[in-house]
């Protein structure tokens, strides 16, 4: 069994920031599980432009509000907690902060190891081996 803390994860190299946003990368590749889960918060204000192209995730919102924007269709969908969003194809979008920080439960697949960053396109890439 995995039992991770939040409060463990916070201000280690598992605690990922970037501009308007912080992750806690609490559930990783090396757990084995095959997905990752983090907490991530989008601070208020923040507009995040993001393409998973390696990856699907999921995210559900526990706090605060926001929307997220299909790039590609334009749909802009509300973001309350309790709402569910899942990256089914990839999907590049735009993630934003409306009222208050955007407190998220996110998942990946692949799983990622905890210590990745965005890269310019919004994506992060697949572990080495992976890529082979």
């Amino acid at each position: 069994m995995i039992v991770v803390r939040s409060a463990d994860i916070a201000n280690t190299e598992r605690h990922a920031r970037g501009p308007g946003w912080d992750s806690k990368r609490m559930i990783v590749r090396q757990d084995g599980v095959g997905y990752s889960v983090h907490e991530t918060r989008v601070h208020e204000g923040a507009e995040l432009h993001l393409h998973y192209k390696n990856h699907f995730e999921t995210n559900y919102c526990v706090a605060g509000e926001g929307e997220v924007v299909d790039t590609t269709t334009g749909t802009v969908h509300r973001i309350t907690p309790g709402t569910i969003y899942a990256l089914n194809l990839n999907d590049p979008h735009i993630l934003r902060a409306t009222r208050g920080d955007l407190h998220l439960v996110c998942v990946f697949n692949p799983p990622l190891t905890g210590l990745e960053t965005h890269r310019e396109d919004g994506s992060y890439a697949l572990p080495a081996e992976r890529q082979a």
